[in-house]
């Protein structure tokens, strides 16, 4: 082949190429132009292309500049696009996840007593049934528990008395329910005038005798105020009733003195009853208790107690809440030292209360507690409402071991 030839033919293989790409620099041809030669060549190719009949096309082609927009590379520009795109798809998957809350929440309003699809097919009940459940067996735990905390009542020590000396025992069987010190040997005021009304009953007397207020009955040892001036004119009955109920001092003193054989006639019978009860560790000196020298114990003075009970007029005059009596042509209101006698939650057959600063506040009863007659007895305590607080608390002990069908521990 000729030198000719061959030139010819690489014109007619390069032609098509030419055509096809638009654009052709003078370095890739090897000609040695300059690459502003180049780009002319460029533009002039492309004038050219586009006089031709244009061709129907589904996309256009696209034009240098559009290339040029779409091959932007630049670290800019990418970073624009991407930002766009990535705000784009958050909003997406933001109004998506809003759409779906909304589902869930309508779904929950439509039916909330109706399980859902797992919990029906795991057989568990529907929410309202499940929170019935669940306070069901939260009030039986907090059942255990009260009941729990009764029982402490009954274990040894946890009767929390606070008075100095004290007991507890059944009235019938005379069976010991609860003692503290219920041996010492303490000065008991006022709880004697439980004995002076046996001694003045025991005498078979005339309640309705008059006997009256004289300067040997005032207190000078200890300065207690008293409403019964001297020259009173009571019967022996008013005198009696307000011994137990009021603890009228004066009152007391003068049926002792009114006895026949006089006061110490009266202190003896005193002493030979307690003898005959079987109190052993008790002594008496004077009918009022405002001496210190009256001293018994807590298991003797349930004897008393338990005794002055079989009187009639001891247990209605000492549980007597309040009374009007006529003193030198005057009505006056006198009250119950004990304020247990009006509460309507106590059942008390007997009372008495005392204080002197030797003996502290005391108090003897004789009550039914759950259905059991019982005789209580507090000594030496401290404070004005003590030994109230502390029979409540045997009320209550009591009454816990009875509601557990049992009863109360000894302790």
């Amino acid at each position: 082949m000729t030198l000719r030839a061959l030139t010819g033919l690489c014109v007619v293989l390069l032609t098509p190429l030419v055509a096809s790409t638009g654009t052709l620099y003078a370095a890739e041809q090897g000609n040695g132009k300059t690459k502003s030669a180049a780009n002319k060549t460029k533009v002039n190719v492309t004038a050219k292309a586009s006089t031709s009949k244009p061709v129907a096309q589904k996309n256009p082609p696209a034009t240098g500049q559009n290339r040029a927009a779409k091959r932007n590379t630049s670290p800019t520009a990418v970073a624009e696009q991407r930002k766009v795109g990535l705000a784009a798809d958050r909003e997406s998957r933001n109004k998506e996840a809003k759409q779906l809350s909304g589902r869930a929440k309508g779904s929950l309003r439509q039916d909330p007593g109706k399980p859902s699809a797992l919990a029906a097919k795991r057989g568990l009940p529907p929410p309202r049934e499940a929170a019935a459940a669940a306070q069901a067996y939260q009030k039986r735990n907090l059942t255990r528990a009260i009941a729990g905390s009764a029982d402490l009542w009954h274990e040894p020590g946890q009767l929390a008395v606070h008075s100095g000396s004290a007991l507890v025992i059944g009235q019938d069987a005379g069976e010991l329910l609860y003692e503290k010190n219920a041996n010492a040997v303490v000065p008991i005021a006022s709880i004697t005038k439980v004995m002076t009304a046996m001694v003045v009953l025991d005498s078979m007397p005339n309640l309705q005798a008059p006997i009256s207020i004289s300067d040997e009955d005032v207190d000078y040892l200890r300065g207690s105020r008293s409403r019964l001036g001297v020259g009173t004119v009571i019967t022996r009955e008013t005198a009696l009733l307000l011994a137990l109920m009021s603890s009228e001092n004066r009152a007391s003193h003068a049926l002792a003195r009114h006895y026949p054989g006089g006061l110490q006639a009266f202190v003896a019978a005193m002493n030979r009853k307690a003898a005959s009860l079987g109190m052993v560790h008790t002594r008496f000196e004077d009918p009022t208790g405002l001496s210190s020298n009256n001293v018994s114990t807590a298991h003797d003075l349930a004897r008393m107690v338990a005794a002055a009970h079989r009187y009639p007029l001891i247990r209605e005059f000492s549980t007597t809440p309040g009374v009007r009596a006529e003193v030198k042509g005057r009505e006056l209101d006198f009250h119950n030292t004990n304020q247990l006698v009006s509460s309507p939650t106590w059942e008390i057959g007997l009372s008495k209360t005392g204080y002197i600063q030797e003996a502290g506040k005391c108090l003897v009863m004789q009550a039914r507690v759950a259905d059991k007659p019982v005789v209580i007895v507090l000594l030496d305590s401290a404070g004005k409402q003590t030994r109230i607080g502390d029979a409540n608390r045997i009320k209550r002990w009591m009454e816990s071991a009875s509601a557990a069908g049992r009863l109360p521990t000894p302790v």
